[in-house]
């Protein structure tokens, strides 16, 4: 099956993509939920308000793309092309996705939900989560130096197994950093 190359296009409302590489387009209002999107390349692409949800990722190339806005569940980044894989997420739904062992530093995760998200041995160094609802996201001998979660709120991250040096961290929602200790904190 021939692999087309297309550059510089805005598609919009659209649920069907032919198999190839996208550089530089614009994806809008578009709904690629349960798509196959395998050995896709997006390159310097924006999807905005699109629905990806559950969207088959095998060797999927994310790099430098932009998601806003986009209802994202159950998807298996851990599953896409590590070379280079590299996307910034604003306003997103993200609950029941994986990042397992991605390498992802730095990062950009705001205003998103990431509620029951996988990062389980994920590389998160750097990576900034504003405004992001992580309720029972998982964090499993994860790389989070110097990642923020300043503004984020109901985390739950043992120090003991996961890596926080220089990590920021707001005083309210620092008990995140307990849970596992069992114990009353008042505010």
């Amino acid at each position: 099956m021939q692999k087309v190359y297309i550059t510089d296009k805005s598609f919009d409302r659209i649920d069907s993509l032919l198999k190839g590489e996208y550089e530089n387009c614009i994806f809008n209002s578009c709904k690629f939920a349960q798509s196959n999107l395998s050995e896709f390349k997006f390159i310097d692409c924006t999807f905005m308000v699109c629905d990806l949800s559950l969207a088959k990722l095998d060797k999927t190339t994310f790099r430098d793309v932009k998601f806003k806005e986009c209802k994202m569940l159950g998807l298996s980044f851990d599953r896409c092309n590590d070379f280079g894989l590299s996307f910034s997420f604003d306003g997103c739904q993200l609950n029941h996705s994986s990042f397992y062992k991605t390498k992802i530093k730095k990062t950009i995760f705001k205003n998103s939900q990431l509620q029951e998200t996988d990062f389980s041995e994920a590389d998160l160094t750097a990576s900034l989560f504003d405004n992001c609802n992580l309720t029972q996201a998982v964090f499993d001998h994860t790389m989070l130096e110097k990642a923020d979660f300043r503004t984020s709120y109901n985390y739950s991250i043992d120090p003991e197994i996961n890596r926080i040096k220089k990590a920021r961290f707001s005083i309210l929602e620092v008990v995140g950093l307990l849970y596992k200790h069992d114990i009353d904190i008042e505010r």
